[in-house]
């Protein structure tokens, strides 16, 4: 069924088409981030150090604000549904047990403690969007009475006023804040055994196999594991072909921070190494 079928008018179909995209995004960044501390907390203890506490970072600047403002702008209305009342609440709860996995992530003396909730953390989101993909937001977009549209635009909203905010004291862009201006796109020094400067094996160099990640989650995922890679350093990618559109679209993302190397063409994986400048 498609999401003009499901909306009410070519407004809300398209903010579903949006909001389940941006879902995608936050989804992806996620899986990237954590499949990068996985890979280096088995490799290299100290590069696992910096990705755990990347990780941290991303969940207090993109997700967790990203689940409070859906409960500010957009849960009320879904919640005055009878057939959705029991779902938003479930939801709340999973918002909490979200929240609890990120203080546990921050609690982790050392990022081998972390791993196991690091993973739990991304089931539990990429599942809670699939119910709110599922279920929450064609339910609004069915509803005659309800405009989707101006429900994310609030949401969207209060997350912009939230990152500057946050931003102004930081003195840096947010993750939230730079994935919501990639909503209008197409879809750091020392060795530490990570970077790509000569000083440590090939083999300590973290590493992402895309080969089995969602199709509609590949590139968000492959950007939020560059995210996560600090500046001269480097992260080997695994692809099952050569993957020239998400490297142009990695170029659009940051114009020349990344130098790309293959060290492996074919025929089953191609294997870059992508090199923080």
């Amino acid at each position: 069924m498609s999401v003009l079928t499901l909306a009410s008018d070519p407004q809300d179909a398209t903010a579903l088409e949006g909001a389940e995209a941006h879902h995608a995004r936050l989804a992806g960044a996620l899986a990237g981030r954590v499949k990068m501390l996985l890979t280096a907390v088995d490799r290299d203890p100290s590069a696992a150090g910096k990705l755990h506490a990347g990780l941290v970072a991303f969940c207090d600047r993109s997700l967790l604000p990203h689940a409070a403002a859906e409960e500010s702008a957009l849960y009320p209305t879904a919640h005055r549904m009878p057939e959705a009342r029991l779902l938003i609440e479930g939801l709340i709860g999973e918002h909490r047990c979200l929240t609890a996995l990120v203080d546990t992530l921050r609690a982790a003396p050392v990022p081998a403690d972390a791993a196991a909730d690091a993973r739990a953390l991304q089931v539990l989101f990429e599942e809670h969007v699939a119910k709110e993909n599922g279920l929450v937001l064609p339910l609004l977009a069915m509803a005659p009475e309800v405009s989707l549209a101006g429900l994310l635009t609030d949401m969207h909203h209060r997350l912009a006023d939230d990152t500057r905010t946050r931003g102004a004291g930081e003195g840096h862009h947010t993750e939230e804040g730079h994935d919501m201006r990639e909503d209008q796109v197409e879809e750091a020094g020392g060795c530490g055994g990570v970077c790509g400067c000569g000083g440590a094996e090939e083999a300590a160099e973290p590493e992402l196999d895309v080969r089995e990640v969602p199709h509609a989650l590949r590139h968000a995922t492959v950007f939020g594991a560059l995210d996560a890679v600090p500046v001269g350093t480097a992260m080997v990618l695994v692809a099952p072909h050569d993957p020239l559109p998400l490297l142009a679209q990695i170029e659009q993302r940051n114009p020349g921070a990344f130098s790309v190397e293959y060290l492996e063409r074919g025929p089953e994986a191609w294997r870059l190494r992508l090199s923080h400048r």
